[in-house]
């Protein structure tokens, strides 16, 4: 199917899916780049099948950053399975409903959203500088479950400003740092991928080779991303979180009206 394509559009695909890796390994938002490429690369494929396509390149990328953060930052192993395994089930049942629920009427809500997100974070500018854990443990436990499994649907079904939320939670909520909730959420958007795809797939809603093609180009991206992020910390990640949610902004609110 790759060898199908024109050269121009294999080269979007592959650039686009590289500059996915390495904006989402950094503070997540990858979809935004990556999956505006797919509709344009792949006009006469069905949605479901575009966001099948998207989610296998996406977890490959998503898995190699997981893996290098982990070598760097060790955040509690209960609160990852906690949220991570909700999200899986959540993100799997948010695909099974991806082709019947329209999109648009989620955008202006998701628009709101994004919107406080920026601004909240813009006004907090010492926000995940630092780690300071809030709640007892067990609590941690659930709000991230529970919101593993509300972003997860959402992931699914969706999926523009997942890591945004994913991040939020994290640093606003439960008091972690940037680098570290980053390091949360590629872990959980790990188990959001797989759990879409695995029903994308049994669908046969996924173009596989171009999917895996794509799918080295984001883990190149996911490298370097991720070993910046680690190197700058959480002021870094923290700047490229703000603009990811911008851009998010825009795309959403064009999308929208």
């Amino acid at each position: 199917m790759f060898a199908e394509l024109s050269l121009a559009t294999g080269l979007l695909l592959l650039s686009a899916s590289f500059l996915a890796g390495f904006v989402d390994s950094i503070a997540g938002g990858g979809g935004i780049v990556q999956l505006p490429a797919l509709l344009i690369g792949l006009p006469n494929s069905p949605a479901a099948e575009v966001l099948g396509t998207n989610k296998l390149s996406a977890v490959f990328g998503t898995t190699t950053a997981a893996a290098l953060y982990r070598k760097q930052i060790k955040p509690d192993p209960k609160v990852l399975i906690g949220m991570a395994i909700p999200a899986f089930f959540g993100s799997a049942a948010g695909a099974l409903l991806a082709s019947r629920i329209p999109t648009s009427s989620m955008r202006p809500m998701i628009l709101v959203l994004l919107i406080a997100v920026a601004i909240y974070t813009w006004l907090k500018p010492d926000l995940g500088k630092l780690e300071n854990l809030r709640h007892v443990p067990k609590q941690r436990i659930q709000i991230g479950a529970i919101a593993g499994a509300v972003i997860g649907f959402y992931d699914g079904i969706f999926g523009p400003g997942t890591g945004s939320f994913l991040m939020l939670i994290l640093v606003a909520t439960l008091g972690y740092a940037f680098i570290t909730a980053s390091a949360i959420a590629k872990v959980v958007n790990v188990a959001t991928n797989v759990g879409a795809l695995i029903v994308f797939g049994i669908n046969g809603a996924v173009i596989w080779q171009i999917g895996i093609i794509m799918g080295f180009a984001n883990i190149t991206g996911a490298i370097i991303g991720s070993r910046l992020a680690i190197k700058g910390g959480s002021t870094l990640v923290r700047k490229v979180f703000l603009l990811v949610t911008i851009v998010l902004i825009v795309r959403v609110g064009i999308a929208t009206f």
